[in-house]
């Protein structure tokens, strides 16, 4: 068996919880620079007030990640690090933790299958929520990732810390809220596409048993879920493993990447913009569409689906043997 097998007790609600959030991290750390080039292609060749030409062009997902080396150093692949492990101790903590008790919440009683629409519902209340708590740490994140294409003096933030005061005194408390909503409508695709389609290929997987015990029984199976856990059946059932886990994380990625680089790409150029630039997020994507075209709706895909195609993979990973290991050691202590 790959990974940890699954234990006799499911995981709590705050076990899922305290999962996501460390899982989030993890793929944060494996996957940051590839964020922070993504976020470069982004807004590489958008207008800014007052006007600035930038020296250094970015080309392609490995030459952004080289000429950051050269021209930054190493450490600019992380900067804004510490942001995001905050955003994901809050953020993959609620959208990703709770989304199994949100969508059991949203279940009518008696029903043996969730539904596409309580599914879908689930994923956009968990991702609404997250950002509404995370938006500051997302604002900040953002701003660091993006501030290597100014020149050192015009580089305002210090610190993490620094940054949350200076974007309070300058901007207001909205100012640190700023791109909410295009957050929300974001993250709600992404939700959507990543969590749902996870969900739904892992149960496709299991379903199908494509991916069986060596016997190849057939066994009746529940629904599954995030949380992986199931009774056991007399024959041999279909491998909730690593592997599986894999395959569907894969596959989740990609969707989410699709429906979500137009509004990814927009959310990032409202977030990095100087007060004033652009009167709503709305009108950042008319400029947007002015200035690139359609096309402009899709910079940084590569990057885009290669950060969180692979985001996803270690971080379903992570998360489902990090549920396993508390859940077996509650086991252990009950």
């Amino acid at each position: 068996m790959v990974g940890l097998k699954p234990p006799e007790l499911p995981p709590t609600a705050a076990m899922k919880f305290v999962s996501a959030g460390m899982a989030g991290c993890i793929a944060d750390l494996c996957t940051f620079p590839l964020d922070t080039a993504k976020v470069r292609l982004q807004i590489q060749g958008e207008v800014r007030i007052p006007r600035t030409i930038s020296s250094v062009e970015y080309r392609g997902v490995f030459g952004t990640l080289s000429t950051m080396v050269r021209t930054e150093g190493a450490r600019s692949l992380y900067r804004g690090l510490a942001a995001g492990l905050q955003r994901q101790m809050s953020f993959a903590s609620i959208r990703i933790g709770l989304y199994d008790s949100v969508k059991q919440l949203y279940t009518p009683k008696g029903a043996e299958n969730t539904g596409m629409a309580t599914r879908l519902l689930a994923g956009c209340t968990t991702g609404a929520v997250a950002v509404a708590c995370a938006q500051p740490t997302d604002v900040v994140k953002v701003r660091f990732q993006a501030s290597g294409a100014l020149s050192d003096s015009a580089r305002q933030y210090s610190g993490t810390v620094d940054a949350y005061r200076t974007i309070a005194r300058e901007e207001g408390i909205r100012g640190l809220w700023r791109g909410t909503l295009p957050n929300i409508a974001r993250n709600a695709i992404i939700n959507c596409g990543e969590l749902v389609t996870y969900d739904l290929l892992k149960n496709m997987l299991l379903r199908a048993q494509l991916m069986t015990g060596e016997d190849g029984g057939e066994g009746t199976w529940p629904e599954p879920s995030l949380s992986l856990q199931h009774p056991t059946p007399s024959s041999s059932p279909p491998l909730d493993n690593i592997p599986c886990h894999f395959v569907a994380a894969f596959g989740a990625g990609f969707c989410a990447t699709v429906v979500a680089s137009p509004v990814d790409v927009v959310k990032t150029r409202y977030m990095n913009a100087s007060p004033g630039q652009y009167r709503n997020a709305l009108s950042c994507l008319l400029a947007l569409l002015m200035q690139d075209g359609p096309a402009g709706l899709y910079k940084g895909f590569v990057p885009s689906f290669l950060r969180l195609g692979s985001w996803n993979v270690v971080m379903f990973v992570s998360y489902e043997q990090l549920q396993r290991a508390m859940a077996l050691a509650r086991t252990g202590l009950a």
